[in-house]
């Protein structure tokens, strides 16, 4: 399963995101739920990068399926709308295919 973590400030707005596991729905390779996951996930952080000048951190370990992004700086309007369409498109998919392959969490930043 994708375990997805939303990362919230004190003013309800997303500043990022946590992502780990494998969706497991299909063997590796034709997977079209982690594809899905991983290529909304990829455009939005190549997004915010070529789009913005917010500056964010980011961990990844692909093998294992986890990446963890935080917008490090002010969050712009545009990474936030970026940002919340990647949620949208991720709760799209929650809802397609259960929790049984994605679950999302809401967390408060500090």
């Amino acid at each position: 399963m994708i375990n997805v973590s939303i990362y919230k400030n004190a003013e309800n707005l997303v500043t990022g995101f946590k992502l780990s596991g494998h969706a497991d729905y299909s063997e590796y390779g034709s997977d079209i739920v982690c594809a899905a996951v991983s290529a909304l996930v990829i455009n939005t952080i190549n997004s915010i990068e070529n789009f913005t000048s917010d500056r964010f951190s980011l961990d990844q370990d692909e093998k294992k399926g986890f990446i963890e992004f935080h917008v490090i700086s002010d969050l712009s309007n545009n990474s936030n709308l970026l940002i919340s369409s990647l949620i949208l498109g991720l709760q799209g998919i929650a809802e397609e295919y259960t929790e049984k392959y994605i679950r999302l969490t809401q967390v408060k930043s500090q």
